[in-house]
């Protein structure tokens, strides 16, 4: 089974479970901390699911709807999980600032709280880590979004579990609303980043520009080969990139030896940035140049200079 759709799936398994384990012991002990982080679980598992059914889907060959791939379908499924984190933490605030407002609720078995908040963090700690390490041996987007979903519950359970041992150490149950809308706050900051990340490569934003340039220098160890390129563009689809090109020759290659060229280039920029689709639009030199590492030949057209 392919590594992207193991984890994918463990991700669903471990969210399924602490779900089930915040949810119940969050109406045990009436701490509405504990509930937020249950909906944060929910909201994880929800995500959890649409990665690993939008990794499923990306890994499909092109076909004739999809020439260019499925790729998309990974970071389309970002956009929606950064979205719905964003949605849950206003769900949260929603629960606990009438609480902060007005008080009135108990916090009891605080034990079982505690207990199953440290379980959440060691849990999703392990999880996320992986998640991440795969997301950046594959470039999945979805799977980084997912690890970031989990990354986020480690930080917001370990906040929780603070705070339950405050209301232990004190009595002040006002710290349960107070440390909700503090989880509240890190779920909203990662679905942000998250859809804002997503819906740039869902528009056709650039490369970031260390890879713009990474591809200007590979093009650029060729130089000696052709006269200059142009009209270099760049994107990212999922995990992987096209890349497309003009590249100016001498007016008298052959058709092969330009070939051979494009090839070349091709090759370079796809071992610089491993999973490239790259387009080379070969142009003759319109014999304008007024300085030019290429002379004319006897047929007044550029010769490679020898």
């Amino acid at each position: 089974m392919d590594s992207k759709v193991r984890w994918a799936r463990l991700s669903v398994l471990s969210n399924t479970l602490l779900v089930v384990l915040k949810a119940a012991v969050g109406l045990a002990t009436g701490s509405v901390s504990i509930l937020a982080e249950a909906l944060h679980s929910s909201v994880d598992l929800a995500a959890s699911v649409i990665t690993f059914i939008s990794i499923r889907i990306a890994a499909k060959a092109p076909d004739k709807r999809h020439q260019y791939g499925h790729g998309k379908f990974e970071n389309a499924a970002s956009a929606i999980e950064g979205l719905l984190i964003i949605a849950g933490a206003a769900i949260i605030v929603k629960e606990a600032v009438p609480k902060l407002l007005f008080g009135g609720h108990a916090v009891e078995r605080l034990s079982w709280g505690a207990g199953v908040m440290a379980l959440s963090a060691i849990v999703n700690r392990l999880v996320s880590r992986k998640l991440f390490r795969v997301a950046k041996d594959t470039a999945s987007p979805a799977l980084a979004a997912d690890g970031w979903h989990l990354r986020t519950d480690v930080y917001t359970s370990a906040g929780v579990l603070g705070g339950l041992i405050l209301i232990k150490a004190t009595g002040w149950t006002i710290f349960d609303p107070v440390l909700a809308l503090v989880v509240a706050a890190f779920i909203l900051k990662a679905g942000w980043d998250i859809t804002r990340e997503a819906f740039s490569i869902l528009v056709d934003v650039s490369l970031p520009e260390d890879e713009v340039r990474k591809i200007r220098a590979a093009i650029g160890r060729h130089g000696g080969r052709f006269v200059e390129y142009h009209g270099l563009r760049a994107r990212k689809s999922g995990g992987g990139r096209f890349i497309d090109l003009h590249l100016v020759m001498p007016g008298d290659i052959s058709l092969s030896a330009a070939h051979e060229i494009c090839t070349a280039i091709e090759s370079a920029l796809e071992k610089e940035l491993p999973d490239t689709d790259v387009t080379i639009h070969p142009e003759p030199c319109d014999y304008d140049c007024a300085e030019c590492r290429f002379q004319r030949s006897g047929s007044n057209r550029c010769g490679l200079l020898t």
